[in-house]
């Protein structure tokens, strides 16, 4: 009680700092969908003080809201954390705050696991670093259009769009720079926004930050994105793959370590490539479970149609140094900086997800001192990989592998391995009753 007590006073003080009337609190969901409801400050000070009930249907639906557990439905204790609170963007007198589910029925949320991870190497003598990076794409349609196109033949925003383009950004600067507004409002900043390969499509690297944050600031970016280009008109869309036409979009996340007087725990001088024992010892544990674990962070069907060859993702565990064909690149420009980027993510991933995966996968490595394979500078997706390394090629394959592995249930335990894929099974199992215009192409003259 004197926890909720504490926190419903900092979460009063906060509030009156932003002299917010309005409170938006949210739940991320296990797809990273931001579910929310809108309250008074003084409201959400009582339930701050008092606990949050939040109806658990959140883990008994999918994305497109089709239940898949049955049971009661009932309200579930959560918790705000007054420590997140940040400005609302599109309405004055306004606050954000991020809230979760608490106890028992917590072990299953992304957001816990990820704090959990965080926890563990801290216990280690170890600080956790991080930042995620996303491709997307813009098109030029509104929630009616797309539904009365039927979701086909779409207009893409900024057509004439080119990598790295002077032009587009010249000629979209008041748009561009309202999204790094709406940012900044929320307190995350944007290291650099560009645009990517295909039309209307973009990049933003998110600076780094302590703990949780990076992903607390991933997950709000992707869906105060959406939110904002909606604003104007328009829909950002972060699939994974859109077309066979179109590069697949990335959704990478950079991790470094450091010890509690901020030295790097990845960069050792005396060891080969400036890499620490226990910076060898992290990758190591990734890339040994990256296969098994693969569902947390590509946890949607169409991640794997971006985990192919020749769409610019890796297919196996591997890893090198400032090798971008590789699964886990390193970048050792300098020792303060040298980190991973874990270049398996799609743009569609839950960032609490993969930031537990990560950690979790590194942490197993550094306590049973697991020394990765030999790192490559090759073109790794050229390259024949170990049978062992190579990725599931769907995401039901994803879930069995996940459930039947022993290091992930000694990470996350056995509530979180069991519902988490219980949920992908249901996904993959939705998608193949699905019948496809290619398929009917295909097949129906001809079989």
């Amino acid at each position: 009680m004197t926890d909720r007590h504490n926190a419903a006073r900092q979460l009063e003080t906060g509030l009156a700092a932003l002299d917010a009337r309005d409170v938006h609190i949210g739940i991320f969901d296990p797809d990273g969908v931001f579910r929310h409801k809108q309250v008074s400050a003084d409201k959400a000070v009582k339930l701050a003080a008092k606990g949050y009930p939040f109806c658990e249907v959140l883990y008994c639906w999918d994305t497109a809201e089709k239940t898949y557990d049955s049971g009661a439905y009932i309200d579930r204790p959560a918790t705000l954390f007054a420590e997140n609170l940040r400005r609302y963007p599109f309405a004055d007198k306004a606050a954000v705050c991020i809230a979760d589910f608490e106890g028992d029925f917590g072990a299953l949320s992304p957001r816990t696991q990820a704090l959990r991870m965080i926890a563990e190497l801290g216990a280690l003598g170890f600080d956790v670093n991080a930042a995620f990076e996303f491709e997307f794409f813009v098109f030029d349609e509104t929630p009616e259009s797309l539904r009365a196109k039927d979701f086909t033949g779409l207009d893409h925003f900024a057509q004439g769009n080119r990598t790295y383009s002077l032009q587009t950004t010249a000629l979209y600067g008041d748009l561009i720079g309202g999204l790094r507004q709406t940012m900044e409002t929320l307190g995350i900043e944007i290291e650099a926004i560009h645009t990517e390969l295909g039309p209307g499509c973009f990049e933003a690297p998110l600076h780094h930050a302590k703990g949780i944050k990076a992903a607390d600031d991933a997950a709000l970016f992707k869906n105060f994105a959406k939110a904002y280009f909606l604003r104007n008109g328009l829909t950002a869309a972060f699939m994974s793959k859109l077309s066979p036409d179109l590069a697949g979009q990335s959704g990478h996340l950079h991790v470094s370590l450091t010890r509690p007087d901020g030295t790097p725990a990845f960069h050792d001088a005396a060891e080969p490539e400036g890499l620490s024992r226990t910076a060898r010892h992290f990758i190591g544990g990734l890339v040994a479970l990256m296969p098994e674990m693969l569902a947390m962070c590509s946890h949607t069907v169409n991640a794997y149609k971006r985990m192919v060859p020749g769409a610019w993702a890796p297919t196996a565990a591997n890893w090198g140094v400032q090798n971008r064909t590789a699964a886990v690149r390193v970048i050792n420009d300098a020792p303060e900086a040298t980190r991973v980027e874990f270049r398996v993510p799609s743009a569609d991933t839950n960032p609490y997800l993969s930031l537990a995966m990560c950690l979790g996968a590194g942490l197993w490595g550094i306590r049973n001192e697991i020394e990765p394979p030999p790192g490559s500078r090759a073109n790794l997706y050229a390259a024949t990989p170990d049978p062992a390394a190579v990725f599931p090629s769907d995401l039901g394959r994803a879930a069995e592998r996940f459930a039947a592995s022993a290091p992930a249930r000694a990470l996350f335990g056995d509530a979180f391995v069991d519902a988490f894929a219980a949920a992908r099974r249901f996904e993959d199992a939705e998608y193949r009753r699905h019948v496809s215009p290619w398929e009917i192409r295909r097949y129906l003259e001809v079989v």
